[in-house]
């Protein structure tokens, strides 16, 4: 079960660059091809995703029979706090393969570099190959609901300025903050019980989502339950004011 509240949220397009960027889970689909997980990914200025593969992968070795190959980037986002069901959302976006011109590829790699700091230094004439999707049409399902994304749609849309992060910020709530995240429960109204379990699910710029179970009532849960911010954020600092607001709420309350 799902609630929302009615200031801001990110649109469908935002929604699906977001997934793009890097940090969900990537397996790369196309005909005649075994499924391909991704070893890293992030996408260019434009939504466009560099994928970084094996070079013995048989994806890339189709591509040198067929230098745009159609092919489809299943996305999953997986909360990064442990819980039952981790998967957040997905997201399909269908194109063509390529592979990225000699030179492109330093660039891309420095790109890549951003969130696997490792990718710089691989050596990708000998074990890796950087590969682009470009993309076609984009589909996504989410808490949001679900969508069809022309190119330049998605393209005009932007990721989460939190999206890199988000982990690391969900995590330090889950381990620091739980007492506070039940307290703002009771704020909002929703009247926990003692045994009433509230978990960081997501974050973006115009809000949280919090996981929510209730162990011995006839209707448990889970349920997720949307907390706005009063304004879009667009970096820590706003983020920090964010919490520090809601959470000195929640302890005078």
């Amino acid at each position: 079960m799902m609630s929302e509240g009615t200031t801001g949220r990110p649109t469908a397009a935002e929604r699906a660059r977001t997934l793009a960027y890097g940090v969900a889970d990537g397996v790369l689909v196309a005909p005649g091809v075994p499924y391909a997980p991704v070893s890293a990914h992030i996408t260019d200025e434009n939504g466009r995703p560099l994928l970084l593969m094996p070079a013995g992968s048989p994806v890339v070795a189709a591509l040198a029979g067929e230098p745009d190959l159609p092919a489809t980037l299943r996305l999953s986002d997986v909360a990064p706090v442990a819980l039952p069901d981790r998967v957040r959302g997905r997201a399909w976006l269908h194109g063509w393969l390529t592979e990225v011109p000699e030179s492109e590829r330093r660039a891309a790699a420095l790109r890549l570099s951003r969130l696997h700091p490792r990718s710089e230094l691989l050596d990708l004439g000998e074990e890796w190959t950087l590969l682009a999707l470009e993309v076609a049409e984009v589909e996504i399902e989410d808490p949001w609901g679900t969508a069809t994304l022309e190119p330049e749609e998605y393209a005009a849309g932007a990721p989460d300025p939190f999206t890199a992060v988000e982990a690391g910020v969900l995590t330090h709530l889950d381990g620091a903050h739980r007492d506070e995240l039940h307290l703002l429960l009771k704020n909002l109204g929703h009247f926990p019980s003692e045994t009433t379990v509230v978990r960081p699910l997501a974050l973006d710029r115009y809000g949280m989502w919090l996981h929510i179970t209730v162990p011995g009532t006839e209707d448990p849960g889970p349920f997720a339950l949307r907390v706005a911010f009063a304004e879009p954020v667009d970096d820590m600092d706003g983020l920090r004011c964010v919490y520090r607001r809601l959470f000195a709420g929640a302890t005078r309350s």
